[in-house]
């Protein structure tokens, strides 16, 4: 992969205008200024190149090794700053997208925070030149456009599965449309399903269909129509079919457990036995509040799994705007002896 490199760009700022937006505020600082302000000093030759931005593209190689690094925290955690620093940071992260070191992480970023303008930045990714696949984000940001124009472009996606070299992007728009609760799409869906020829996804779409077809029947149903409209809510009601599988759904109906190679949530039966959570943690909000990125960890016997929720906040209730899989690890089998011990 050929890595393009812009020179000097506003990474800089982009870290300086994060780590403000996250640092608290500290009372009766600032200001004031002081009763006899002292005069400046004279500048010398010694402090006056202390002022000069260091030679080379020292910000996208500092972003690169926080993105590359092995710890998944140093990651999520540049991406919940950039999260609330929010649109003001956007033309640094148009600036990031023409560097291949940060171009996924600039994109991750533009879908995070949302809006007509980063959706339109998004849009171009379609047509990237580079074998960098960033289309998957332009996908995933579609989950929240509840329009015919958006449901189509993402049936369009999985439609054209089979001729599609990265799997991960139709990935992308399955698990977009499993953000929505709309019955209408299950026809469709159930069409795709009949003709695709890649397993994978074809597993994909028919987990995808059943877990709106239970959710809908959830949210229909007197339990349903009582659920809150907090950030919890909202979250444990996208995993309602894997939460409560015998509670008004179809018994042993399937919810989006981790699969094991780790793209989308798959669809194995529920078992009433079963162990499974969900908890969020690290909620990151926007500048204005509006909007909140939330870290969420699903956990049932066999595996855990990390996820982004991005919501929006509609006539003060939360709803799910998109959805992103993160890490998955799983658990070793019942009974097995660690063969390091």
């Amino acid at each position: 992969m050929t890595t393009d490199r812009p020179g000097r760009w506003g990474g800089a700022v982009l870290l300086l205008v994060t780590a403000v937006a996250l640092l608290p505020a500290i009372p009766g600082y600032a200001q004031k200024e002081p009763a006899n302000p002292a005069k400046p000093a004279e500048s010398s030759p010694a402090s006056a190149g202390q002022d000069q931005p260091l030679p080379g593209d020292w910000a996208p190689e500092l972003l690169d090794g926080i993105i590359s690094s092995p710890n998944d925290e140093a990651q999520s955690s540049l991406l919940r700053a950039t999260f609330a620093a929010g649109p003001a940071v956007i033309p640094q992260l148009v600036t990031a997208l023409k560097d291949d070191r940060t171009a996924e992480y600039a994109a991750q970023s533009l879908a995070y925070i949302g809006g007509e303008k980063a959706l339109d930045i998004l849009w171009k990714l379609l047509s990237d030149p580079r074998d960098l696949d960033l289309r998957r984000f332009t996908y995933g940001a579609l989950a929240e456009y509840n329009s015919p124009q958006a449901t189509d472009f993402l049936m369009n996606a999985i439609d054209k599965s089979d001729s599609e070299p990265d799997r991960t992007v139709t990935e992308a728009a399955v698990l977009a449309l499993t953000v929505r609760t709309d019955s209408a799409l299950l026809p469709r869906l159930a069409t795709m399903e009949n003709k695709l020829q890649d397993v994978v996804i074809r597993d994909d779409v028919d987990n995808a269909r059943t877990v709106i077809e239970d959710r809908a029947r959830y949210l229909a149903s007197p339990e349903g129509q009582k659920a809150g409209g907090s950030i919890e809510s909202a979250v444990r009601t996208y995993f309602i079919p894997a939460l409560e599988p015998l509670s008004g759904l179809a018994a042993g109906s399937p919810g989006p457990a981790p699969r094991r190679a780790g793209k989308l949530p798959a669809s194995p039966a529920a078992k009433p036995t079963s162990l499974v959570s969900v908890n969020v943690r690290n909620v990151t909000f926007s500048p204005d509040k509006n909007r909140a990125l939330a870290r969420v960890v699903f956990e049932d016997s066999t595996a855990i799994a990390y996820y982004d929720f991005v919501l929006q906040k509609h006539s003060g209730n939360w709803t799910l705007a998109s959805v992103w899989l993160g890490p998955e690890m799983e658990k070793a089998p019942a009974g097995t002896i660690d063969a390091g011990r």
